[in-house]
């Protein structure tokens, strides 16, 4: 199944596909043989899941998003005092080649400009017998979560034409900045540039980096979670160069560019995005990629400095259908069944703020649950504060995505979400206002699914249709016939009220009736739904305690009325009766305290 949010993406990219303005770079021959249609997008969790479309697995040379995390591996080699003398974190706002030096020191403003990355890899260390550059790409590679070569013929072509880069370097060399003849720094550079990558290898570099360093497919940690902080820091204030200040406000995501096309954006602690289009504009940024990336960042609510951002999950717990049932007392066989076909009714109750990057993972579980038979799914809001546009529109879409191939999807307690639900787009008769009310509707559903019947008794039953009396002879009927009382009672009607004596158990033979509690404030919460063939009152009535309860009747309800006088005398006149019926009451009782500790259980194991 497509998951709404991988259309989305497809919608975003033919959005912005048939927009050819922008020039491919021509300052590096070689770059200019790009073709300017490849457009790729990418997203890529900090759980390694990836969103891709378009030319998202194209190869091209990584250029100056390369800066940004080779200043990481500076960091580690130098120590940030050592490589702050040598290195400003400054914005320049000039662009990306200027010869921009802080006056008196000769220091860059910054690693993302030229001058600044080209002090960077001076700043590297030859170590375990790797030069620089070796350690520069092993280090890439592990970000990227495999091996990453170099496009040879760029690099040539970027040595060849790099005179500007050079001069650069002596100047460096000059102010002592590099303490050694630049000429190897200028072509580990040049090398750096030149190293290949694609669209998605950028989307899980950032998804490194939203993961405080540790790369979502390989596990293992690429960038020292000390220096995290650090590379996203220049590149929300630097890496797009002088028009950072313009993405930060609009876009608001540490990013960084480079003139291969390439775009690696960064939400922090949540996920990575890379885009791919080699026309750039004016600064030098892709084009298509910063159009791309504002309409993310809008559409989405991506900014990181919005409020609600939260780097976990929605889900508190999550458990299934027969493992936790709605609060009414079903026959046996209905039970059974809930428990047999369990896995079809799922149940995901969220947390916390919902956005887009909380919901992401909600969405993909959803998807994996209807893909493993699951044909009724409840969303529990009751615990969620806060929820943008975003994330409503995304549950809608969810809702009618999944209806389409056969699963109901309902969202249960939404409390002040209900109106903006439905603005959404989720129909009024999807949303419930308890857990309870959601959970009777889809096993109702499920039930006659399975059995191709309502489970409710259709008509009067017959005594030995009530599950109390089904083990009785005929004979032991007829006496239950003619000496036990029948009684009506009317909609709305109470056959019990709390606190008064428990001398009667009522065995409903039609109808249904609830079982009430009252609450703080006399507010009155239902635990327990009885329908034809089950008995009423008959935990008092065993112990001969209070009423704990009160049950009212929903429709018309017919009743037998034991009595405790007559359930007392069988001890004397029939205690074969009295036997079956205390061991059919003891069963049913158990049954219910089975259940509730699969419940029980249940919400302890999510």
């Amino acid at each position: 199944m497509l998951s709404p949010i991988q259309e989305y993406l497809e919608h975003l990219h033919a959005r912005y596909a048939p927009l050819m303005d922008g020039t491919v770079a021509d300052y590096i021959p070689e770059l200019s043989k790009a073709n300017p249609h490849w457009f790729g997008i990418c997203i890529a969790t900090r759980d390694g899941h990836v969103y891709e479309v378009g030319d998202t697995r194209q190869p091209f040379t990584i250029q100056s998003i390369s800066k940004a995390l080779a200043y990481g591996l500076a960091l580690e080699d130098r120590g940030e005092e050592h490589v702050l003398k040598r290195i400003g974190v400054e914005p320049s706002g000039e662009a990306f080649n200027a010869i921009s030096l802080k006056e008196g020191t000769g220091a860059p403003f910054n690693p993302m400009i030229n001058a600044g990355a080209i002090a960077t890899c001076g700043q590297v260390l030859h170590k375990d017998t790797q030069s620089r550059f070796e350690r520069l790409q092993s280090y890439l590679s592990g970000i990227a979560g495999r091996d990453l070569d170099i496009d040879e013929v760029v690099y040539r072509s970027e040595s060849e034409t790099g005179h500007r880069n050079r001069a650069i370097g002596w100047l460096l060399r000059n102010f002592g900045i590099l303490d050694e003849d630049p000429h190897e720094t200028l072509e580990t550079y040049f090398r750096q540039c030149s190293i290949r990558v694609t669209c998605r290898d950028l989307a899980l570099m950032g998804a490194t980096l939203a993961n405080q360093g540790v790369q979502p497919l390989t596990r293992q940690r690429a960038v020292s979670a000390q220096y995290v902080d650090n590379i996203l820091g220049v590149m929300a204030t630097c890496g797009m160069y002088d028009w950072s200040g313009e993405w930060i406000y609009r876009v608001g995501l540490p990013a960084k560019s480079g003139v291969g096309g390439g775009i690696l954006a960064v939400l922090p602690g949540q996920l990575g995005i890379g885009v791919f289009s080699p026309p750039l504009d004016a600064q030098g940024n892709s084009l298509r990629g910063i159009k791309v990336c504002m309409d993310l960042a809008r559409e989405l609510s991506l900014h990181m400095m919005n409020p609600t951002a939260t780097p976990r999950t929605s889900v508190r717990l999550s458990y299934q259908g027969g493992e936790v049932m709605a609060r009414r007392r079903l026959p046996s066989s209905a039970r059974e069944t809930l428990k047999t076909h369990g896995t079809q009714i799922q149940i995901l109750e969220l947390q916390g703020g919902l956005i887009f990057t909380t919901l992401e993972p909600v969405i993909r579980h959803a998807i994996r649950l209807s893909n493993a038979g699951c044909r009724h799914l409840i969303f529990d809001l009751r615990a969620v504060v806060t929820a943008n546009t975003v994330s409503l529109h995304l549950l809608a879409d969810l809702q009618k995505r999944l209806g389409t191939s056969g699963v109901e999807v309902v969202i249960c307690q939404p409390g002040s979400l209900t109106s903006r639900l439905m603005e959404a787009g989720v129909p009024s008769s999807s949303i419930f206002s308890t857990l309870d009310a959601a959970l009777e509707s889809c096993e109702d559903a499920l039930l006659v699914s399975v059995t191709g019947a309502a489970w409710r008794p259709a008509k009067a039953l017959d005594l030995r249709e009530c599950s109390v009396f089904q083990s009785c002879t005929n004979g032991e009927l007829q006496i239950l016939e003619k000496d036990l009382e029948k009684r009506t009672f009317s909609p709305g009607e109470f056959l019990i009220h709390t606190g008064e004596s428990s001398d009667e158990m009522f065995v409903l033979t039609e109808g249904n009736v609830e079982v009430q509690i009252t609450e703080e404030g006399g507010l009155k919460r239902r635990v327990d739904v009885l329908t034809a063939g089950m008995t009423a009152g008959e935990m008092a009535f065993l112990d001969n305690s209070p009423r704990s309860a009160d049950v009212m009747a929903l429709d018309k309800v017919t009743c037998l009325v034991v009595t405790r006088p007559w359930f007392t005398s069988l001890a004397d006149t029939l205690p074969h009766l009295k036997i079956k019926l205390l061991m059919s009451l003891i069963r049913e009782v158990s049954s219910r305290l089975r259940q509730a500790n699969v419940e029980i259980t249940a919400l302890q194991r999510s």
